[in-house]
């Protein structure tokens, strides 16, 4: 584990493992009982304050039954609640259709058809996280019809429509305000379309300690990471003790991606940056950050005592490209390989041969299409699941992998992966992965594991783009270079939290 206390995230092969143990266990009452009942007491407590009527859309399986024992609890609680029941009560599950007669035996009744009225609160209980087959017909139409009401739409364990371990909509999805979701974080609620359509995310545990039960093939990256990545530095520190990164990239026309990757570097804390540039228009100094050393990119890879090396950005695809790749790689050294670097990885199988057989770690840092031309398949194809595709790079390319992205997903080799929920749109600007490149070199030159390292870097990067969103009110014109600052203000806030400054290097108080 990686970030203490972090919450896990199952797939939904893994959930209905535990819902089996659960239930083998568990005395009374059923988990489905747990279930309606924590979304009711949400639904009370924090969205029917000042709202009267409820619509419960319950389907025609287990997340059916729970809509009706919400429903059950709202309306003995005096709540004024209606429900359609999209499905037959003969195919019910047992234990939705208990819940589905003690409904009736209550005093409700169910619909046919959505009525056409408005409704303060609309509950989605139409499908949980077992759906996999695309929505049509009549259940297309009651999302639309959820969709166009206009009270607050709360999502029962996952909106109706979205896929529970990929994120991806199936066909048509609702677009819930609120979302309770049950035992456990699932994949799909985090990452792709998941944020879009989840509003805020609400857990209920039901009772259960899912790791007790199973062990979780994923964890949510939090703030927490920061504090677990660097300590703060000893008063006795020089510029050697916090390593020396090499970047290579910035051929013709492309030094500002080195550039960028360089000043994130060295603001995260690296204690030297050399930059190495490919193209023959390498400036020799950078103005607004003269303390970075500029090299040729044949200079920086035959340098002896470096930390760790980043190689890609702004390297272009050419002859000469190839070969420093073949070189860095060869490096002894943590390397994170990003941008064209990654393109160029993922056309050679030579460099993908080198790759596989590095002693020392491996990041590689893509976006959708680079991670389709490592993995040789269609950009589409990896976003159909993204948690797979993450980890089919690690275990292929032996390397840490971040498939960047809305919910970066952070892959190791042996099979477990991370979600990022950090970030907003404001990052979708340029330079921005050579911000996170930069950032991630300067975490591993200060001694950070390549895992604890690229958690850190992709929550900060994301992290100080949401303090920006929040100083500038809204994301509109984010660039690369504010993130920067902004990543270093968050990382020192949380290491240096409890850390009073002291005016002398010796502590003396007179």
């Amino acid at each position: 584990m990686v970030v203490a206390n972090s919450l896990p995230i199952y797939l939904t092969a893994d959930v209905r493992r535990i819902e089996t143990l659960a239930s083998a266990q568990a005395g009374p009452p059923p988990l489905m009982e747990r279930a309606g009942l924590a979304a009711a007491e949400l639904a009370r407590d924090q969205l029917l304050a000042d709202r009267k009527s409820t619509l419960v859309l319950a389907g025609p399986g287990n997340n059916g039954g729970d809509g009706f024992v919400l429903a059950r609890h709202l309306k003995s609680w005096w709540y004024e609640v209606a429900v359609v029941f999209a499905g037959e009560r003969a195919r019910l599950s047992p234990d939705a259709a208990a819940a589905h007669d003690a409904w009736l035996a209550a005093g409700g009744t169910t619909l046919n058809a959505a009525p056409h009225r408005h409704f303060d609160l609309v509950v989605d209980a139409l499908f949980g996280i077992g759906l996999e087959r695309e929505i049509s017909g009549s259940y297309a139409e009651l999302i639309e019809y959820i969709d166009r009401q206009p009270g607050a739409v709360l999502a029962i364990d996952i909106p109706s429509g979205l896929h529970a371990d990929s994120g991806r909509v199936l066909g048509r999805a609702v677009r819930a305000d609120h979302t309770v979701t049950f035992i456990a974080l699932k994949p799909g609620l985090l990452t792709l379309d998941g944020p879009d359509h989840c509003g805020q995310l609400h857990l209920r545990d039901l009772g259960l300690t899912a790791e007790a039960l199973a062990e979780a093939p994923g964890r949510l990256v939090t703030s927490q990471i920061l504090t677990q990545t660097l300590a703060p530095r000893t008063l006795n520190s020089h510029k050697g003790t916090f390593g020396s990164v090499g970047i290579v990239g910035g051929a013709t026309g492309m030094t500002g991606a080195a550039l960028l990757a360089g000043r994130a570097a060295l603001k995260l804390g690296a204690g030297r940056v050399y930059v190495g540039f490919l193209g023959s228009d390498a400036p020799r100094l950078d103005v607004l950050q003269p303390e970075l050393m500029l090299r040729t990119a044949s200079e920086v890879l035959a340098m002896d005592g470096l930390t760790c090396m980043v190689l890609g950005p702004g390297l272009s695809q050419s002859v000469a490209a190839f070969d420093a790749i073949e070189q860095a790689l060869q490096a002894p050294v943590p390397t994170v390989v990003d941008a064209d670097a990654l393109s160029m990885l993922g056309m050679h199988t030579e460099l993908q041969e080198i790759c596989g057989a590095r002693n020392a770690s491996t990041i590689l840092t893509p976006h959708p299409a680079e991670a389709a031309r490592l993995l040789q398949t269609s950009t589409g194809e990896v976003q159909q699941d993204r948690v797979h595709a993450a980890r089919e790079l690690a275990r292929r390319y032996r390397a840490h992998v971040v498939l960047k992205g809305l919910g970066s997903v952070i892959a190791r080799p042996d099979g477990q992966f991370y979600i990022n929920i950090s970030g907003n749109p404001g990052l979708a600007s340029a330079g921005m992965g050579d911000a996170l490149c930069g950032i991630l070199g300067a975490l591993l030159a200060q001694g950070a594991t390549s895992e604890t390292a690229t958690c850190a870097a992709v929550f900060l990067h994301g992290h100080a783009a949401d303090r920006l969103w929040r100083q500038m009110s809204g994301p509109l014109g984010l660039t690369a270079s504010e993130v920067i600052d902004a990543a270093r203000a968050a990382l020192n806030e949380a290491i240096y939290r409890d850390v009073a400054v002291n005016p002398t290097s010796t502590g003396l108080s007179t």
